[in-house]
C-alpha cells in the first residue's frame, strides 16, 4: 500500500514538472550577425532540455519583428505571411511546428531585431486548461544597439537588462519580469538549456545531448525575482538558454482557465583566444 501511494505521488509530481517545462522555441542558429540577409527561424513548442515532447502548435496569432538602429524610431513589421507549417521531430515524437523564411529585406540594416511570437492558446489536457506563451528572441546586426532593452507592451514579457545576444560563457544575465506594464515582484522563473542542436534542414533535434543533468532538478532550474521583478542567472555553458515565467497572468479561454507566460531566449558564446 505504501508503494502504491508513493507511485501515485510520484506520478503527480512528474505531471506537475512536465506541465511547467513547456517552452515555445523561436530559434535561429546565430543571434549576433556581422551583416543582414536572408534568415530562417523555427517555431517549435517543446521541452528543450530533453529534446522531446513536441506539442502540436495551433495557428499563430501574431508573429512580427520590432527593429531599431540607435536612437531612430522603432519599426514594427508583420511576418505572418512568411510562415509555413512543418513537422518537427524530437527524440521520441513529432509534432506540428512552423518555419519562417525571411527575405533579406527584413533583416538588412544595422541594429536590433526583436522577434515576437504569440501562438494560439495550447490546451493542456493534464491541467484541463490553456497555455499561451509570449516569446521573444533578439538578433543584432553589426554591433549597433537598438531597442533590445525596451518593453513591447505584451500582456507579460521579460525585459532584458543585458544584451541577449552578447553574453560570454561564465557571465550573468539580468532581466525584469513584467505583466500589465508593471514589474512582477517575486515572480517564479524557469530556465532550460537547449540541449540538442536543431537540424535546420531536417527539422529535428539531432545528435547527443550537450550536457547530462545529475538530477532532474537541473533540467528545469527554478529561481525567483526580487521585490522589483528583477532577476539574474549564471551562464555556465555556450548555446541557447530559454527563460520562462510560468503562470504570469491568469485569465480564461473557451470557458476554461488559461495561463499566459513570458519566454525569452538568449545566446551565450565561448571566449575565444
Amino acid at each position: 500500500m505504501k508503494r502504491l501511494f508513493f507511485m501515485a505521488g510520484l506520478f503527480v509530481l512528474l505531471m506537475c514538472t512536465t506541465a511547467h517545462a513547456h517552452f515555445q522555441m523561436l530559434y535561429t542558429p546565430q543571434s549576433a550577425l556581422e551583416r543582414g540577409g536572408e534568415m530562417t527561424l523555427k517555431l517549435v513548442f517543446t521541452h528543450p532540455f530533453d529534446g522531446d515532447h513536441i506539442m502540436d502548435m495551433k495557428p499563430v496569432q501574431e508573429f512580427y519583428v520590432v527593429s531599431q538602429r540607435g536612437e531612430t524610431e522603432a519599426l514594427k513589421t508583420d511576418l505572418k505571411k512568411h510562415l509555413s507549417e512543418i513537422t518537427w521531430t524530437g527524440l521520441e515524437n513529432s509534432g506540428r511546428a512552423f518555419e519562417a523564411k525571411l527575405p533579406a529585406s527584413v533583416v538588412r540594416s544595422l541594429g536590433d531585431y526583436v522577434f515576437v511570437l504569440v501562438p494560439a492558446p495550447y490546451y493542456e489536457a493534464a491541467d484541463e486548461g490553456y497555455i499561451q506563451q509570449f516569446t521573444k528572441m533578439i538578433v543584432n546586426v553589426g554591433g549597433v544597439p537598438g531597442n533590445w532593452h525596451e518593453p513591447l507592451g505584451l500582456p507579460t514579457e521579460i525585459v532584458p537588462l543585458d544584451k541577449p545576444y552578447a553574453n560570454w560563457t561564465g557571465g550573468i544575465f539580468r532581466g525584469v519580469v513584467m505583466a500589465g506594464g508593471e514589474p512582477v515582484p517575486h515572480a517564479e522563473l524557469e530556465i532550460e538549456y537547449l540541449n540538442y542542436t536543431p537540424d535546420m534542414g531536417k527539422n529535428a533535434f539531432m545528435g547527443n545531448p550537450a550536457i547530462k543533468a545529475p538530477h532532474p532538478a537541473f533540467e528545469t532550474m527554478g529561481i525567483r525575482a526580487n521585490d522589483r521583478g528583477e532577476f539574474a542567472i549564471g551562464l555556465p555553458k555556450a548555446g541557447w538558454w530559454g527563460i520562462a515565467v510560468p503562470d504570469a497572468v491568469e485569465t480564461e479561454h473557451n470557458g476554461k482557465d488559461m495561463v499566459q507566460e513570458a519566454v525569452l531566449w538568449i545566446q551565450v558564446t565561448d571566449i575565444a583566444r
